[in-house]
């Protein structure tokens, strides 16, 4: 579950940094930062809707201690 977590999140900061990249280096009329967003939005979707699937079937809950 950790490691599904974690790459999701390590997916989202590439997507957010490449989308900074081609924020500052591309030229003006490029679709590629639109391009990067949506990825990162999908991205980030995905994980909340995993998150929410875990907890509900019981793969993830609160920490009793």
């Amino acid at each position: 579950m950790k490691a599904i977590v974690l790459i999701l999140l390590a997916a989202i900061v590439v997507s957010l940094g490449s989308g900074l990249f081609f924020l500052t280096k591309d030229e003006q009329d490029s679709h590629r930062v639109l391009k990067a967003l949506k990825v990162r939005v999908a991205l980030s979707v995905v994980l909340i809707l995993f998150l929410v699937v875990s907890f509900y079937f019981g793969w993830i809950g609160p920490e009793t201690a």
